[in-house]
């Protein structure tokens, strides 16, 4: 039978992931998502064809999983309102909002769910994304399946077995496109003082990171071994890679990312106080 998924929120996140799933198979008509603005649901509603409501206790009562895609401020009034109909339906809960740990968001519906915390970025906007997946002790094998199933529609998705590692992949690919879009402001700049006009430099930086990721994940190959293949003795490439590790690229991402992974446990913190 198919599953019937209703998406709490209906944000540029829940309408990416829901496009995703369309494309992939999953029928319009088992999917739902709910706001209390028609205004926001109709756009959705008419583009994708999906079911949509304003009554989130209505949605879930008739859901085999419940996608929790509101801001972490709101979501304890969210989950507190449809705790009953989480109840009595138990359906595979999963939470696509930054911080929230999973025994909090459990606790909030009342207690004793399947629940899936996951971590995607926001290159799931175009098909494009990445995300890390963590699921408590009472999620099965097929739900497990089916949430993988989800964020597949979207991107790339990798497991994690302790929840604390969300942290970690926060750093590695939640907060990371803002890394790269520095990268290319970085690159764009440098490109025009060296006399190439902004737009062209941004472009071509732009398609060389496309092109070089595709090329990683293409190839069973290390970076460091496909960096050393675009490295000639003595070129063009070796010099400015030499620049780089004077200047201590590792040393700064690698301090970068655990400041990041710091706030993320802050936050999850702070948050699951509320």
């Amino acid at each position: 039978m198919a599953s019937r998924v209703t998406f709490i929120g209906a944000g540029n996140m829940a309408g990416a992931i829901i496009g995703g799933m369309i494309e992939s198979g999953f029928a319009p008509d088992d999917i739902t998502a709910t706001s209390p603005s028609d205004d926001i649901l109709a756009p959705l509603r008419e583009r994708l064809g999906i079911q949509t409501a304003t009554d989130n206790a209505a949605a879930v009562a008739e859901s085999d999983v419940v996608v929790l895609a509101v801001k972490p401020q709101i979501m304890r009034e969210v989950c507190e309102k449809m705790r009953d109909a989480v109840q009595v339906r138990r359906p595979l809960i999963v939470s696509v909002a930054a911080g929230l740990p999973a025994e909090t968001l459990e606790h909030w519906l009342g207690g004793d769910l399947p629940l899936v915390r996951c971590m995607p970025n926001t290159p799931a906007l175009v098909g494009a994304g990445a995300a890390g997946l963590y699921a408590n002790a009472r999620v099965d094998e097929a739900q497990r399946r089916l949430a993988t199933e989800l964020m597949e529609a979207v991107g790339l998705v990798e497991w994690v077995d302790d929840e604390a590692l969300l942290d970690a992949v926060t750093a590695v690919s939640g907060s990371a496109p803002a890394y790269f879009f520095l990268m290319f402001e970085a690159m764009e700049k440098a490109g025009a003082s060296l006399g190439l006009p902004a737009d062209t430099a941004r472009r071509l930086a732009m398609q060389t990171a496309l092109g070089a990721a595709k090329m990683a994940l293409a190839s069973d190959k290390p970076p460091a071994e496909l960096k050393r293949n675009v490295m000639s003795p003595g070129g063009t490439t070796e010099r400015a890679i030499e620049h780089l590790e004077q200047a201590g690229l590792r040393r700064i991402m690698a301090e970068a990312m655990t400041a990041c992974a710091d706030r993320a446990g802050e936050m999850a913190d702070e948050l699951g106080k509320r």
